[in-house]
């Protein structure tokens, strides 16, 4: 088994560094967002169903944090369902993103968040088809794509792990 950690901390399976950013690294992540992002992203707001960019979008690539760039989702995961939000069956690497029980507004949810940098992507539920029967509905606002054969972003400057570890 390779070795998972770094001088600047944990690496998932997948090969990416999840030390959190430092506080400068994050003032600058959050400088570059917009209102709407910043609502749901930090403050764990939720977008309006079907308004999304990524709710219907079909391309193949990558979809990733949108405040820190940690790659979360390849798009032959994401499935229509219905419910107005990007859905996907499964993460990357599920050390990829983080499950905190969500008791806000009445109900038991499960909260996801980026592992990295803590921003709030969605909830995920225990509908979604095979093989997990997750659904991780996510909000736009909290993603960002990165089309097949892009680069993948690198928001801390931390590289990229070494081979094509995504393909």
């Amino acid at each position: 088994m390779a070795d998972m950690t770094t001088t600047r901390g944990r690496r998932s399976d997948a090969g990416f560094d999840l030390t959190p950013p430092s506080s400068d690294e994050l003032r600058r992540l959050v400088d570059d967002l917009d209102d709407e992002e910043r609502r749901v992203l930090l403050e764990h707001g939720t977008e309006r169903p079907f308004c999304g960019i990524f709710n219907e979008a079909k391309e193949k690539g990558t979809y990733c944090c949108r405040l820190c760039g940690l790659p979360l989702f390849k798009s032959g995961t994401k499935f229509e369902s219905g419910t107005g939000w990007p859905s996907f069956f499964n993460p990357i690497d599920r050390s990829h993103v983080a499950f905190v029980r969500d008791s806000s507004y009445g109900m038991v949810r499960t909260e996801i968040r980026c592992a990295r940098c803590e921003g709030h992507l969605g909830h995920v539920f225990p509908d979604g088809p095979p093989p997990t029967g997750e659904r991780y509905c996510m909000n736009s606002v909290s993603l960002r794509f990165v089309a097949e054969g892009d680069p993948l972003p690198d928001e801390l400057g931390r590289g990229a792990p070494e081979g094509d570890m995504l393909a």
